[in-house]
C-alpha cells in the first residue's frame, strides 16, 4: 500500500512526538539527582550520534562547510536557551503544566515573524494571539497562591524556540537539515559545560543509560520532525503534537503522582485553539500565494 507525503509526514511527526515525550520523561527522572547542565550535556553529546550517521559519507568533511556561521550561532544560542529553559521547567513543575505552556511557541513565533521577517498579521491571527495569552495566564495563575515562579521557564522556552525557528527558517533556504542540526547539537554540548559544572557527578550504570537515551531520543526526534515538515503540510500534522500533553498527563500521574489541575486543562484548550487558528490561517495564506504565482 502506497502512502502519500501527508501520510508519511504524519507518521514521522507522530514518531517525533513519541520520542520527545520519552525524552521529557527521562529528563524528569534524572532532574532531582543531577544538575540541569549535566543533563543538557548528555542531550548534546549523545545527540551527535544520529546526526553523524545521516551526514553523507561522500566528501565527508566538506559537508560541514557553511557560509552562514553567524546565523548558525544565533540558532544555537536561542535553541540552547529554549532547551535549558524547558529542562528547568520539567524539573520544578508538574510535567503536564510544563508541556502545556510550550504549546504557545507558535504564538511567540508569530510575534517574531512580524518584527524580524516583516510579515503582515491580520485580525484572525491577532485574535489567536490574544486567546493564546489568555490560556497562558490561566495556567500560570498569577496573583494567586497557586502561582509558581518556575512557570516562567516554559515561557522562556517559547521565546527561545520562536527565535530559533525564525533562524532555522532562514537557514533552511541554503543549508542542509543535517548541517543545521549538527552545529546546534555541537554548540549545545559546549555551552552545557558552562552550566554549573562543579556540581556534576559520575552517574550510575542505570543513570548513564538514561543519559544516553536522552541524547538519542532528542536528536532522532529533531531529525524526524524536520523530515515531517518537509513532507507534509504543517497545518495538517501539527494537531498530532497535542498528543504530547496526553503522554505528559499519563507519565505525570503514574510515575510522579501528578494530577493536572482544571487550570492546566482549561488553559491548554485556549492555547491549542489559538495555535490551530494560526496554522489554519497560514495554510490559507500559503494557498493564496501559490495561486497568485500560477496566475
Amino acid at each position: 500500500m502506497k502512502i502519500n507525503n501527508n501520510q508519511s509526514g504524519s507518521l514521522y511527526f507522530l514518531a517525533s512526538v513519541l520520542l520527545f515525550s520519552m525524552m521529557e520523561l527521562l529528563v524528569k527522572l534524572l532532574s532531582n539527582d543531577y544538575p540541569t547542565g549535566e543533563i543538557v550535556f548528555a542531550r548534546g553529546l549523545f545527540g551527535l550520534i544520529p546526526i553523524l550517521i545521516i551526514i553523507p559519507k561522500t566528501n565527508f568533511f566538506k559537508n560541514f562547510k557553511t557560509k552562514k556561521l553567524k546565523l548558525h550561532l544565533i540558532r544555537t544560542l536561542t535553541g540552547c536557551f529554549a532547551l535549558v529553559s524547558i529542562f528547568i521547567g520539567i524539573k520544578y513543575l508538574p510535567l503536564a503544566d510544563a508541556i502545556s505552556i510550550t504549546f504557545a511557541a507558535p504564538i511567540f513565533a508569530t510575534f517574531f515573524s512580524i518584527f524580524i521577517l516583516n510579515e503582515i498579521v491580520g485580525k484572525k491571527r491577532w485574535f489567536a494571539i490574544v486567546i493564546g495569552f489568555i490560556g497562558i495566564l490561566v495556567i500560570l495563575k498569577p496573583g494567586t497562591s497557586l502561582f509558581s515562579i518556575y512557570t516562567i521557564f516554559p515561557i522562556f522556552f517559547c521565546i527561545g524556540f520562536a527565535a530559533s525557528a525564525t533562524a532555522i527558517k532562514i537557514l533552511s533556504k541554503t543549508e542542509e537539515n543535517y548541517l543545521i542540526a549538527f552545529y546546534y547539537t555541537l554548540g549545545l554540548t559546549f555551552i552545557s559545560l558552562l552550566l554549573d559544572p562543579f556540581n556534576w557527578r559520575i552517574p550510575s550504570n542505570e543513570d548513564f543509560i538514561i543519559f544516553f537515551l536522552i541524547g538519542i531520543t532528542g536528536s532522532f526526534g529533531n531529525i524526524l520532525i524536520t523530515e515531517a515538515y518537509r513532507k507534509a503540510e504543517v497545518s495538517l500534522i501539527t494537531p498530532i503534537k497535542y498528543l504530547n500533553l496526553i503522554f505528559a498527563i499519563i507519565f505525570g500521574y503514574f510515575l510522579f503522582n501528578e494530577v493536572p489541575s482544571i487550570f492546566t486543562i482549561l488553559g491548554s484548550m485556549f492555547i491549542i485553539f489559538s495555535t490551530m487558528i494560526i496554522f489554519s490561517r497560514e495554510k490559507k495564506l500559503k494557498k493564496r500565494s501559490i495561486i497568485s504565482k500560477e496566475l
